[in-house]
């Protein structure tokens, strides 16, 4: 079969609407999609009997060495609420404060607060036919009331572009609001801390780390930047701040939280990492600022970020070693060279 009619064919049997409700751009690839997704298709059912299993077991979802190397493996959708709320401390939290987030929503309101999330609710995922007002039930409603309680919750931080992406992705996977808002808590009260404060102090030292770490690991790649004086700043910053939303596929971007949650936030250093070292080549084509800039657009589109799995274990192959010592050593300086800057 030629090309286009196998493309054709492809387009007939893939839905234009993924399972979780994004519709699929214009240039979507399908018969790469669909060569990938059978294959893909087996891990997902040899997982799902291997999570059934466990989560059956007396032990449940604790953070120990079975669950971190099931975790990387993925975990299945259907179990991936269950799992993140566990592994991330966030069941705890809403078993230790029962009624609390319905109590934020009744109490005093912010004017203020709710402009800023109301201003940026029809910008979220607009090609999420589950986020259009039309929508039943729309999940705009939900997302605005899990910012507005979260900005109530944690004043230092209220709203910052960037949360509601975060908590819509949050919202599509759990289907509830309230562990929705637990999940952001974890997220950013603890795995992420000063991402998302005005100055955002956590969030400018971490691409300071990352400019470091490619220093290291990649001083080709750190030449170019020096020599066309790019901050990592321009390429990177909708990495961290979005957490990859709206810059790789979801089910990557998923698999990347799966991590996240139960690891930590070393998994984005090693994400970055494996997406500018496995086009080291591409990127070093580049001679302008502008020609940087497209490459590190066109690191996060194609076949090696689709195939989930298997990026997935590049992610924690090519980067090589890195401890959490080196990013603590990395965080102190880069953050104290921030505070010097003022």
């Amino acid at each position: 079969m030629e090309s286009a009619e196998r493309a054709q064919a492809a387009r007939a049997r893939v839905p234009r609407v993924d399972a979780y409700g994004f519709e699929r751009p214009d240039d979507f690839d399908y018969a790469a999609y669909e060569a990938f997704f059978s294959a893909y298709l087996e891990v997902l059912t040899h997982r799902a009997v291997k999570w059934a299993r466990l989560l059956r077991g007396s032990g449940g979802v604790r953070r120990r060495g079975t669950v971190k190397r099931y975790v990387r493996k993925g975990i299945p959708l259907e179990h991936r609420a269950r799992v993140w709320m566990a592994v991330s401390g966030a069941q705890t939290q809403m078993e230790q404060h029962p009624g609390y987030y319905h109590r934020l929503l009744q109490g005093e309101r912010s004017p203020s607060l709710e402009e800023a999330i109301c201003t940026d609710l029809h910008r979220t995922f607009p090609d999420n036919v589950r986020f259009r007002r039309t929508a039943e039930p729309c999940l705009q409603r939900a997302l605005h009331n899990v910012l507005l309680a979260y900005g109530l919750h944690n004043q230092g931080v209220g709203y910052c572009q960037g949360l509601n992406f975060i908590a819509g992705y949050l919202i599509l996977i759990t289907k509830n609001e309230e562990e929705s808002f637990w999940l952001l808590d974890a997220l950013v009260g603890r795995i992420l801390p000063d991402y998302y404060s005005p100055a955002m102090l956590g969030l400018k030292t971490d691409q300071e780390v990352l400019a470091e770490l490619v220093r290291e690991k990649l001083p080709a790649v750190a030449a170019l930047m020096d020599g066309h004086g790019v901050l990592w700043t321009l390429l990177v910053s909708r990495w961290f701040l979005c957490l990859f939303v709206d810059v790789l596929p979801v089910e990557t971007v998923l698999r990347i939280w799966d991590c996240l949650f139960n690891e930590g936030s070393k998994i984005i250093f090693r994400v970055a990492l494996t997406l500018i070292k496995h086009h080291q080549a591409l990127i070093l084509e580049a001679d302008s600022v502008p020609a940087i800039c497209d490459k590190f657009k066109q690191i996060t589109k194609g076949d090696f970020v689709m195939e989930c799995h298997t990026f997935m274990q590049k992610v924690f192959s090519e980067p090589g070693s890195l401890s959490m010592t080196t990013i603590s050593r990395l965080r102190e300086r880069c953050r104290a060279a921030l505070l010097v800057q003022g």
